[in-house]
């Protein structure tokens, strides 16, 4: 039932020789992957949320509805226009993120197990809506083309370099891994 009210629509959208149905397994798997790829991160959200409390995965449903939560604060909020697009929400994601690594890190230091475990499974769950990383070769690319656009030549064009590297690399690297490599790139 699930492939008929919610691929369906989607195949005769995005196949071509349709009266090949019924697909086999992994044709569906993959168009399903495919409809994932198209949608926002709220609504990838949403329908993992759905999936969540269908398959009753309690810790990823309470992960999600957290998310979910920070996402409706962020539309509702006093001069918000009702909506939260994909950077916004990667913005957000990456301050839950952080906290739940930081957390991690009070819970190590102070030998909580239990409730480190839980901060761990939160954070990977997040971590799944995050676009990847870059690596610090990567970074270091990056940077450097940041560096030539800009003209930078010296440490003093710290804040050239940052204000188009952090808003170009937001959601790829942690701001903390750009001030550095930038500082070290300059000096």
């Amino acid at each position: 039932m699930f492939v008929r009210s919610k691929i369906f629509p989607f195949l005769k959208a995005h196949v071509e020789t349709f009266h090949q149905w019924p697909f086999n397994k992994e044709e569906i798997t993959k168009l399903a992957e495919l409809k994932f790829e198209h949608m926002s991160i709220q609504e990838r959200i949403n329908e993992d949320l759905k999936l969540a409390m269908k398959a009753g995965e309690k810790d990823k449903l309470m992960a999600l509805r957290d998310i979910k939560s920070k996402l409706l604060l962020e539309m509702t909020k006093d001069g918000g226009d009702g909506a939260v697009d994909d950077t916004k929400s990667v913005a957000i994601l990456n301050k839950l993120f952080k906290q739940r690594q930081e957390s991690i890190e009070i819970y190590k230091t102070q030998n909580r197990p239990d409730l480190l475990e839980e901060e761990q499974l939160q954070a990977n769950v997040i971590a799944a809506y995050l676009p990847a990383q870059l690596t610090a070769e990567e970074l270091e690319i990056e940077i450097k083309q940041f560096i030539a656009q800009v003209g930078a030549t010296s440490p003093s064009d710290l804040g050239k370099v940052m204000g188009v590297a952090s808003k170009a690399l937001t959601g790829k690297a942690d701001g903390k891994a750009i001030s550095e490599t930038v500082k070290r790139l300059l000096s």
